[in-house]
């Protein structure tokens, strides 16, 4: 793969972010199992649900978190595709009838209409295997075995029962309630968040340890952007259209979810993705040299339209 372009003021951040996408999607086609390679129509299902789409988020931060750290790019690219694997199973699942029952991802059909429910369910679980294995390699690509342990063990967590399983859990049975602020934080950090947090984290253990303060400052980060990307998502829910988003418009409302725009209102929900924009800036002003990335991508959560 091509070396990614420098982390410099002359680089623009779409230059690098496109560079980082484009080596990650390649990353994610030799990971993936080759669609001609038995049970086929699993394979072709799992390479429909990851290529060819998305925003690469999780990815871009695990790769500006470890350029912060100095890590080697090939363990980034082993860590990036782990956390892109695990989203795109969450959102298989997602979108199935027995949850958010959804017709459209990434301007095409979901998986289990283009591939039918019981697939989709399998692509689901493959993928979440596949991260795992993915993650695994990052140890061959120096980061250390240690390091390698504890992102394994930080992913499970990330992905699970306290983090974005635990997260959709209390999404499902909060349908019809009003949830207070306080609740509906603790909803969004654990269904966004943690995996959000866990990109960051994956990132930074794949290089060089961080003192105490930048340590703190990358959690504060970490914590700032995750939460922002839900506030963003449930303000898009409203503003946005099918077209641009890739995804249906309007469907928290329409199944009367609480959502931040439902508990607090709109434009309270903009100040909100604001301030926590404003929170992850002055936690890259103590992370000093080589956040810049991590600050881009601060604004690029915030400033979105899809």
């Amino acid at each position: 793969m091509s070396a990614l372009p420098a982390c410099s003021d002359e680089v623009a951040f779409a230059d690098w972010s496109a560079a980082v996408a484009a080596r990650v999607e390649i990353a994610l086609a030799r990971t993936l199992p080759d669609e001609e390679l038995a049970p086929q129509r699993l394979h072709q299902a799992m390479r429909y649900a990851v290529l060819g789409a998305g925003k690469r988020v999780r990815p871009l931060l695990v790769h500006a978190a470890g350029q912060l750290c100095k890590a080697p790019v090939a363990a980034l690219d082993s860590a990036a595709c782990a956390v892109e694997l695990i989203h795109a199973y969450s959102l298989v699942h997602d979108d199935m009838p027995c949850m958010d029952d959804d017709a459209l991802r990434r301007g095409k059909p979901t998986v289990h209409i283009a591939y039918g429910e019981a697939l989709a369910m399998l692509v689901g679980d493959a993928l979440q295997a596949l991260a795992f294995e993915s993650l695994c390699g990052a140890g061959a690509q120096g980061a250390s075995a240690a390091s390698t342990v504890r992102m394994c063990a930080e992913l499970a967590r990330a992905a699970g029962s306290t983090g974005m399983a635990g997260g959709q859990a209390i999404d499902l049975a909060s349908v019809g309630l009003q949830l207070d602020r306080e609740s509906l934080e603790d909803m969004h950090r654990r269904k966004t968040g943690a995996m959000l947090t866990a990109s960051v984290r994956l990132g930074a253990w794949c290089g060089d340890p961080l003192d105490a303060a930048r340590q703190a400052a990358l959690e504060r980060y970490a914590a700032a952007i995750g939460l922002a990307f839900q506030v963003v998502d449930d303000i898009l829910d409203v503003e946005g259209d099918a077209g641009t988003l890739g995804k249906s418009a309007g469907k928290d409302a329409l199944n009367d979810k609480p959502t931040y725009v439902s508990v607090i209102g709109l434009e309270a929900s903009r100040d909100l993705a604001r301030g926590l924009r404003d929170d992850a800036y002055a936690a890259c002003d103590t992370l000093g040299a080589g956040a810049q990335r991590l600050h881009q991508i601060a604004r690029l959560i915030v400033e979105r339209k899809s």
